[in-house]
């Protein structure tokens, strides 16, 4: 029930639903990784149900696309859609460039090139996601295993001629072992508590051997939906240059929260 939710989850969903509504039948759509993209799904899931939405799905992980068979949305690959209409997803962190920090879910490789393949990009997210400056959430980063402590000696290295004020990089962990991502790929995360020149870092750490991608998405994301606990939601397009609010109305019984 949605008078069971926190306040912070409340947020994600209103953010969840008002960006639901952008996707049309027919289009071809990126279904983003995250406990906010999880409830986009939902959202849309209601409305393939319910009003006859009709579009075809590209999830960024196994997660997603589980979720997205179970509430009916129509799941095809990247190759099969070969160039997607939108893509909306969360994120960890923005800034008001609209430039983010993703892969706290683990799906940042696969997120970005949906994103990259897509004619717009959407952030849905809670207010707390929204900083001054990047860096506070580790910056993901992916590196193949072999060799990988090789790779994060090299790139501490190159962060020493960063303006970041941290250097810190640690192997995610599963449980006693590495973190798989569903390339087989490691994660390093680099806690750099803030990051000065975020378009140079991403294009330094991207030289580096081993890493597969970054965590840092620059001049990819077009429209951010920042959703409140008491259903507000502000979305801010960063090509129009404005900022509108609303409310978006959920009743308590709505069949989103019934596994909840």
């Amino acid at each position: 029930m949605s008078g069971e939710l926190s306040p912070i989850d409340k947020a994600k969903f209103v953010a969840a639903k008002r960006a639901a509504e952008f996707v049309q039948s027919g289009m071809r759509v990126g279904l983003g990784t995250g406990s906010t993209a999880a409830w986009l799904v939902r959202c849309l899931g209601e409305k393939v149900r319910e009003e006859g939405l009709r579009f075809r799905g590209v999830p960024t992980s196994t997660r997603t696309a589980e979720l997205a068979r179970e509430v009916g949305i129509e799941v095809i690959s990247l190759d099969e859609a070969g160039w997607l209409d939108l893509t909306i997803d969360g994120a960890d962190e923005f800034d008001s460039e609209l430039n983010l920090i993703k892969g706290g879910g683990g799906a940042l490789l696969q997120e970005k090139i949906v994103a990259t393949a897509s004619d717009e990009m959407i952030v849905i997210a809670d207010a707390a996601k929204h900083v001054e400056t990047l860096g506070a959430f580790p910056l993901p980063v992916e590196v193949i295993p072999f060799g990988w402590t090789a790779s994060q000696a090299l790139l501490e290295e190159a962060l020493v001629t960063m303006d970041v004020l941290g250097r810190k990089t640690t192997l995610r962990m599963n449980g006693e072992r590495p973190y798989i991502t569903d390339e087989g790929n490691y994660i390093l995360d680099l806690h750099l508590s803030r990051i000065g020149n975020a378009r140079q870092l991403a294009m330094l750490v991207n030289q580096i051997p081993g890493v597969v991608e970054n965590g840092l998405f620059i001049d990819i994301c077009d429209r951010v939906i920042i959703g409140y606990g008491d259903g507000r939601v502000e979305t801010r397009d960063i090509n129009a240059g404005t900022v509108s609010e609303e409310r978006v109305e959920f009743v308590e019984d709505d069949n989103l929260f019934r596994d909840i």
